[in-house]
């Protein structure tokens, strides 16, 4: 049994990229679709397949080497961690992203400030 399907979620993408396998597969749920998608349009992995349990993503590498350099969890289900827009991070001196879930939607750091939002920090990825 699963306590944090996030973490878990980003935990299969850093083995799988520490074992520089081409594709990677997590339990389907709405949040880690979000994520997903999120990771694709920031082009940090190729491709996100949708199936009826399970969510594909297809892993990306530049010149044998991941894109994704680390993935860290930071609201856990014994802390969270909420964020005004004013005071939303920059990870890794904007070299990385953040992902909050906001009241509209799951979405980026940059997205969230320029809309003025704030929300729950579910994790940093660069």
């Amino acid at each position: 049994m699963v306590t944090d399907p996030i973490a878990d979620m980003l935990t299969r993408i850093r083995n799988a990229h520490l074992a520089l396998k081409k594709e990677v597969s997590v339990p389907r749920s709405k949040m880690k679709e979000s994520i997903a998608a999120i990771l694709k349009q920031e082009g940090y992995v190729e491709d996100v397949a949708l199936a009826e349990r399970n969510i594909t993503l297809s892993l990306k590498y530049l010149k044998g080497k991941a894109v994704i350099s680390g993935l860290k969890r930071i609201s856990k289900p014994g802390r969270r961690v909420y964020v005004a827009h004013d005071a939303i991070p920059s990870v890794q001196n904007g070299l990385g992203m953040c992902i909050l879930s906001t009241s509209h939607g799951v979405m980026d750091g940059v997205s969230a400030a320029s809309r003025k939002v704030g929300g729950e920090l579910l994790c940093e990825i660069w």
